[in-house]
C-alpha cells in the first residue's frame, strides 16, 4: 500500500472541512432559522439575553479554516492540473459566495437580530426574512454544488497513482 502524500492529505482534510460547512447550513437552514425568522421581532429572542444561540462562533471558525485550507491544498496540488481545476472551480464559487455572505447576508442578520429596535412591521419583517431565506437556500445550494469538484478532484491521480 502506497502511503498518502502531503498535496492528498491537505485535500482530505479541505473536503471535511467543507463538509463540516455544509453540515452548518443544513443545521442552520432545518433546525435553527426557522426558529429565528418565524416571527420577527418577538423570535429575535433566539439570538438576544443570556441565552441565545450565537451560531457566529461557528462561522467565524469554519471559514477561515476552510479558505485556508483550500488555498493550501491548491497550492500542495498545484503541480497536478487536472486537481488544481477541480480545486480552483471550488473555490471560484465560495470566494463570490463569501463576498456576498458579507455584504448581504451578515448585515440582514444584524438587523434581524436587531429588530425590536427597528421601526417595521411585521409584515414588513416577513417580506425581509422570506426573501433572505430564500436567497440564503441558494447561497446553500451553491455551496452544496461546489463540494463536487473538490471531492472529485480525490480520485485524480498523483504521481500515477490515482487518489494518492
Amino acid at each position: 500500500m502506497t502511503p498518502l502524500k502531503l498535496p492528498t492529505i491537505a485535500l482530505m482534510l479541505s473536503v471535511v472541512l467543507w463538509g463540516a460547512l455544509l453540515g452548518g447550513i443544513a443545521y442552520s437552514h432545518l433546525v435553527f432559522i426557522p426558529v429565528f425568522m418565524s416571527g420577527l421581532p418577538d423570535s429575535a429572542i433566539v439570538v438576544n439575553g443570556p441565552y441565545a444561540i450565537h451560531e457566529e462562533a461557528f462561522w467565524m471558525k469554519i471559514h477561515p479554516l476552510l479558505v485556508l485550507s483550500v488555498i493550501v491544498t491548491l497550492a500542495l496540488n498545484w503541480k497536478m492540473k487536472a486537481r488544481r481545476k477541480l480545486i480552483g472551480l471550488s473555490l471560484a464559487v465560495y470566494v463570490p459566495v463569501l463576498i456576498v455572505t458579507g455584504l448581504y447576508f451578515i448585515p440582514e442578520l444584524m438587523d434581524f437580530a436587531n429588530s425590536a429596535n427597528i421601526p417595521l412591521s411585521r409584515e414588513e419583517w416577513s417580506v425581509r426574512t422570506d426573501r433572505w431565506i430564500m436567497l440564503s437556500l441558494i447561497r446553500g445550494a451553491l455551496m452544496f454544488v461546489a463540494i463536487v469538484p473538490i471531492l472529485l478532484a480525490l480520485v485524480k491521480p498523483v504521481n500515477g497513482v490515482e487518489g494518492r
